[in-house]
């Protein structure tokens, strides 16, 4: 279908205007006092407009879908999300005055939720996440829309070349820092596409940067990682919301990919209340299981007396988790025991040691 060229001129203008009035997120040193020489930073991603990781994701692919001629002034653009994405594509669909439908879980976070609808989308709950993809396209045949699908187009509607992407944001911050090429950056993966762009872009650039993914609980990435089984799936859902998958999304690239961690549940809920203790922020799962696995590095290279530095991402802010993660009883309720946990890192902290649970 043929849209206007003067809107979609138009749109891709009022997006490009929204980013200039944003500043690049920040990239804040966390010290470890039992580890000294290995400094651990934090790309704070929730200092976005809409609050995370994804709102760079969001806005790559509303401007592959306007300069695909996917996305014209009366189209409904539609999203299967476990949240963030849908939160951050809703901004900009009200940002171009156009519909926007969220295809979700029904146990997304209520936060997540609330966000999407006060950015005026419509939020269509499955029982299944499974689900997500098959109602994701017969919304958009009903409404003649665009599906969006993050989980196809993540890994290529970013340019990973550079265009102020995470990856160059990242080495850019670095640059003055005593150790500015860091030995491991850390990601946690959804779609794929963020541990995609930055595992070609230190290829690209000549860099001796390793990229770690952590994969949570009730996900099929790390056993596709060391199987290359494409075809790996199971029946469950990720508790740590924005990771994990139950099958291997087409954007998941394992090739530009060093090394994987698998993060118990536990623990990605455990690390966001430590951090909270030893940082001051509230932050998202999702954070918890970078950070668990950046500890994990730090303390393997602390082993080896090898020097350098690990960073990784804070996603979204812990707001949006307060009737899960930083509910006690909902921890509970679920089975996470997280003082085994928490004892482990505090351990760490003091002394560089890494005790396995």
């Amino acid at each position: 279908m043929a849209h206007s060229r003067s809107w979609v001129v138009e749109a891709i203008r009022k997006i490009e205007a929204d980013y200039n009035r944003s500043a690049d997120t920040h990239l804040i040193r966390l010290d470890i006092p039992g580890v000294p020489g290995i400094p651990l930073y934090l790309k704070d991603e929730s200092t976005h407009p809409t609050g995370s990781l994804k709102h760079r994701l969001a806005r790559s692919l509303f401007l592959y879908g306007l300069c695909n001629g996917w996305i014209g002034e009366s189209t409904t653009v539609i999203e299967a999300s476990s949240g963030s994405t849908a939160v951050s594509e809703a901004y900009f669909a009200r940002l171009l005055g156009i519909p926007f439908v969220a295809v979700m879980p029904r146990l997304t976070s209520p936060g997540k939720i609330a966000k999407i609808e006060f950015y005026g989308g419509r939020c269509h709950l499955v029982e299944h996440p499974s689900q997500i993809y098959p109602v994701s396209e017969q919304i958009a045949r009903e409404t003649k829309g665009h599906f969006m699908d993050q989980f196809t187009y993540a890994e290529r509607v970013t340019d990973w070349r550079g265009n102020n992407n995470i990856a160059e944001s990242i080495f850019e911050q670095m640059s003055s820092e005593p150790c500015p090429l860091p030995r491991w950056v850390v990601a946690s993966a959804g779609t794929g596409g963020t541990s995609a762009t930055i595992g070609r872009y230190v290829r690209y650039r000549g860099f001796d940067s390793k990229v770690c993914v952590v994969d949570p609980e009730n996900s099929v990435f790390f056993d596709f990682f060391r199987t290359r089984d494409r075809d790996f799936t199971i029946d469950g859902a990720s508790m740590v919301e924005g990771i994990g998958r139950p099958r291997v999304e087409p954007s998941f690239n394992p090739n530009v990919i060093d090394h994987m961690i698998k993060v118990p549940d536990a623990a990605s809920f455990a690390t966001i209340h430590f951090l909270n203790r030893v940082f001051g922020r509230m932050c998202g799962g999702s954070t918890g299981t970078n950070l668990y696995g950046a500890f994990q590095l730090i303390a393997e290279m602390h082993g080896r007396q090898e020097p350098g530095s690990v960073v990784t991402m804070i996603c979204d802010p812990g707001d949006r988790y307060l009737d899960t993660y930083y509910n006690r009883e909902w921890l509970s309720d679920n089975g996470y025991d997280t003082a085994s946990y928490i004892d482990q890192m505090e351990d760490f902290f003091k002394t560089g040691k890494w005790e396995e649970i």
